[in-house]
Formats: structure tokens, sequence, C-alpha cells
């Protein structure tokens, strides 16, 4: 590579002389932008994340330039820069300082990033990494993470990790409620042999009652200070399952029972992690779960059409968790389907935390939450990228969004972990 195009990649041309020369780094830091003159956002991420993996501590700099990362630099750093073609700008003391100013001055703060987290991703061993947008973004960032289904869950191996993502299982046990719409299709019969197998292993009577017992798990592991970010399906559906520890809410091809036509009203909503009080879908043949999804994408007559949602501006010294989950280069970013698309306003706990919203709109796209000692984050819709997301679609290539805002949400909940945590003001 010759010189001029790495440094396209690190800086101003005309530092060149005084922070870079061969064998040797002079700057004491790289700040790496995160708005429009970034080169790519997502793997941007992955540069800050291997820099904590190697020891290094860097910093998040919350509403500046678009949340830019803050890290020394190092020499591997440097060289993860070129190889990322991520975009970064060498910065001497001074210039730190009057960034540290202007932070000082304006709805900005520096949140020190410790620790790489420790990532699981919740998921069958086999399943296709296309179908699952987190587990897109972090091969592309190149994140570490390690995959875990429900043997690891109820074997007792959350503990071990910072970090967990659910994305689009069923924890109702209903396999998507596809199974009368798709029958026959291979993908499905291999979904349901999966999930009886490993239900009949675990000793559970049925798939229903792994699920619950699954969503329990994670729940304890929350409580007890784990970071959970969930999108589509399982956002809603973990808190159906919580809440229905005593009251059958699967169709009959799941448990062999029939859903109890009461369900709606038995169901213990002071159990689930965000949503209280929603009347539940009593059709097996609707892929619908309940009124907790605000667009109904499966529901006949129902289906809401998609628009834009907007990201709130919070105060970064004020509710710095807040802000660290929404840092992006747009405010307003376009939505995209999933089997659980958004989340209705009347059917939101009240202790929540609106992160993003369609203005006007009696429905909600991201919020987060604190249950016990630890945190959660669930996103509406399945691919950022992917506004239909119909069934066979081709899988999304995130070499042609580097600079999806969609995507940067979520990598926003990879980091969140490392941060360090300091009193909040309010």
């Amino acid at each position: 590579m010759k010189r001029r195009d790495w440094f396209g990649m690190v800086g101003a041309a005309a530092l060149w002389p005084v922070w870079h020369r061969p064998g040797r780094i002079r700057a004491p830091s790289f700040l790496i932008p995160m708005d429009d003159t970034q080169s790519d956002h997502l793997k941007a991420y992955g540069v800050t994340f291997r820099a904590l993996q190697r020891g290094d501590r860097a910093e998040w700099l919350l509403n500046y330039r678009g949340g830019s990362f803050l890290v020394p630099a190092a020499a591997d750093t440097s060289r993860d820069l070129t190889l990322s073609g991520v975009r970064a700008e060498p910065v001497d003391d001074g210039a730190i300082l009057q960034i540290k100013a202007g932070i000082q001055q304006s709805n900005a703060d520096a949140v020190p990033l410790e620790k790489a987290p420790k990532v699981a991703v919740y998921g069958p061993p086999n399943a296709a990494p296309w179908d699952d947008a987190v587990t897109m973004a972090l091969e592309y960032a190149g994140i570490r993470f390690e995959k875990r289904w429900d043997g690891d869950v109820i074997g007792g191996s959350l503990p071990t990790y910072d970090w967990l993502h659910l994305h689009h299982e069923d924890f109702t046990g209903q396999y998507s409620k596809f199974y009368l719409n798709y029958a026959g299709a291979p993908w499905l019969a291999e979904m349901v042999e999966r999930n009886q197998r490993m239900a009949r292993e675990l000793g559970f009577p049925h798939v229903p009652a792994l699920k619950r017992a699954v969503a329990q798990t994670i729940a304890n592991y929350v409580e007890a200070g784990g970071f959970l970010f969930a999108m589509c399906t399982a956002t809603e559906t973990i808190d159906l399952a919580l809440a229905s520890a005593t009251t059958d809410i699967a169709a009959s091809y799941a448990d062999g029972n029939a859903m109890d036509p009461d369900a709606s009203r038995k169901m213990s909503w002071d159990r689930t992690f965000a949503f209280q009080g929603a009347r539940l879908e009593q059709s097996p043949a609707a892929a619908v779960f309940s009124e907790i999804d605000g667009h109904q994408v499966n529901a006949p007559g129902g289906r809401q059409s998609l628009g834009s949602f907007t990201l709130f501006n919070f105060s970064a010294k004020i509710d710095p968790v807040a802000s660290m989950l929404v840092q992006n280069h747009r405010q307003v970013i376009p939505d995209f389907y999933g089997l659980t698309t958004s989340f209705s306003r009347h059917t939101l706990k009240p202790a929540l935390t609106i992160l993003a919203e369609e203005v006007g709109a009696p429905w909600v796209k991201y919020i987060h939450g604190q249950r016990g000692q630890g945190t959660f984050a669930f996103f509406g819709g399945h691919d950022p990228e992917d506004p239909q997301h119909q069934i066979g679609d081709l899988p999304t290539d995130l070499s042609l969004h580097p600079h999806s805002p969609g995507y940067r949400l979520i990598l926003n909940n990879v980091l969140f972990p490392a941060a360090k945590k300091k009193e909040l003001k309010t």
C-alpha cells in the first residue's frame, strides 16, 4: 500500500510528517470519527473492540461527531485500521484537550471503555448466519462471539458472558407460528425436529415447556447483572413466555393441548421485562403472537405500512446509558419489518426508556430498561437493510452497507457493556 493510500484512512495528509513515521507512531491517540467522514462505520466498532481485547483503554465520545472513539495509537491498532479500511485521525495531547474542552461545553461526554465484553449469541448451532442481523454485524465488524443454545442456557453457561443476544427465536415454543402455513417445508421440519429433540434430551415434556425454562434462565441472568439485547420475535415472545408461567398459550401442535381461551386475562405481567396487559392472538394459523407488535405484519387486514423512526437526543452527561445506545450519524432511520416490527405504546411498562419512535404513531421501535442489577434493550424488526424481510430473501451483504445507521444501533449495544459505570446525576 502506498503511503498516501494508508494516510487516507488514518488522517489528514498535512499531519503525516508530524504524526507518522515508518516503524513508529508519534501521536498518542487515534480519533475514529463516526460522522459522515467515516469510511466504514460498522468496522470502526470492531477496531475499537479489538483494541480493548489487547488491553488498551479507549473512550467513547458521546454526541461528538456521531459518537466517535478515541483509542491509543498503538502499532497494532494502526495496522488494524489499515486492514479494516476504517478512517482515523491522529491527535496529540493538545488536540485531545481541545476536544475535551468542547465536550465539556456541549451536550457530549467522554465515557471510558475498559474491557471488551464476552459476547454470546443465542441460537441453534447450525443456524444460517445471514438469518440473524446481529450475527452478520458481529462477523462483518470482526467482533468475537460464541454461539449458545438451549442446552448451554439450561446448563448454566450464561453467567460467563457479559452480553447476550436473542433474535427471532420464538420463546412460546410455537415455531414462530409457521407450523400450519408452512407445513411440508424442509426448513420448518428441521426446526421442529431440532427443537423437539432438544426438549427430550433436557427432560422437558414439550418445546413450550423448554422455551419457558430458557426464558426464565435468561431473566435470571439479567437480574444478576447481565446485559441482554433482543431483536424481532425474541423481544415479544420472551415476555410472553415469562408471563405465561402458569397459563397455556401454545397451540395444540406445540404441546398437545389447545391454548387457554382465557389466556390473556391469566397472564402474569409482573414477571416480564418490558410489556404488560397485551391481548394474545388466539388463532394457531395466524403468525401473530399478541398486540405487542404494532405493525401486525402477518395479521389479515391488520398490517401497517413502514415509515421512519427517530432516535431520541439524550443528555450525554445526565443519561449516558441511553446516549450510548442511540449514538449515530443519522437521527431519522427508515423502518424495517420483522415478525415483531415495533412495540405498541399501550403495552409498555412505565419505567421503560423509549430510545426511538415513529413520531405520531401508536408504536415505538427501540426501548431500554433495567431488571435487577442488569439491563436490556429491545429493538423491533429483523434486518435494518432488508425492509420487507420475506422468507427466501438473499442474505444482506454488509459490505454494501458500511454506513448503515440501523446496524450501528446493534453495534452500540455490543460496546455498551465495556463502558465504565458512573453515578448518574439524576
